[in-house]
């Protein structure tokens, strides 16, 4: 699938959708692990707790197709709760996460990238802000550099995702880099090609 819809970007590494349609995340439970594609939004949360309820012995979460967010204050509330209940996060061969489908990986315990996955990232903007024109020292840095401390990712990887794109394009990132900045714990495959990954 091409993620690429009309978009404007607010918030640290997540998509928030301008298109008048997307799909929402669905989760399916398959043998320990569940399986989700989608765009995160702020029904997401109330849908995974739904199924791990129903399903308390899954704890992977394959992200199959994960292309970003709508309500980026959402993803990160829905990525926390991922890391607190403990679970891997894995992008299979054929799988893609961008954006904020991104940050939501990096909430895995253990995280896998299988060979020929697609990892995308890209600055921010909205409401006249442009990440990259900000100080470092700007407070708007600080609320999602938090999230990514939270959880064990160092500060260089946030200014690496807002410099890697602008707010309207994609970096699909390389083996080289996922190692560079742990994206992995187990050592990342080479991944999908900016090819693949654009027609995914």
């Amino acid at each position: 699938m091409n993620h690429r819809i009309p978009f404007l970007v607010f918030g640290l590494s997540l998509l928030t959708a301008c298109a008048e349609q997307y799909t929402p995340v669905t989760f399916v439970a398959d043998g320990d692990q569940i399986i989700a594609s989608g765009t995160i939004d702020e029904t997401t949360l109330q849908s995974f707790l739904e199924v791990t309820s129903e399903n308390p012995d899954a704890k992977t979460l394959v992200l199959q197709n994960i292309d970003g967010s709508v309500d980026d204050d959402a993803n990160v509330v829905f990525s926390r709760v991922v890391r607190v209940k403990g679970f891997d996060t894995v992008v299979p061969s054929d799988g893609l996460v961008a954006s904020g489908g991104t940050d939501l990986f990096l909430a895995g315990n253990q995280r896998v990238l299988g060979p020929g996955a697609c990892v995308g990232v890209h600055s921010w903007s909205g409401s006249g802000i442009v990440a990259t024109d900000l100080a470092e020292t700007d407070p708007e840095h600080g609320r999602y550099l938090d999230y990514f401390r939270d959880i064990g990712v160092e500060d260089d990887f946030y200014w690496f995702t807002i410099a890697a794109a602008p707010a309207d394009g994609m970096h699909w990132m390389t083996a080289a880099e996922a190692d560079q900045f742990d994206l992995t714990t187990r050592g990342a495959p080479q991944l999908g090609s900016a090819a693949a990954c654009d027609a995914r």
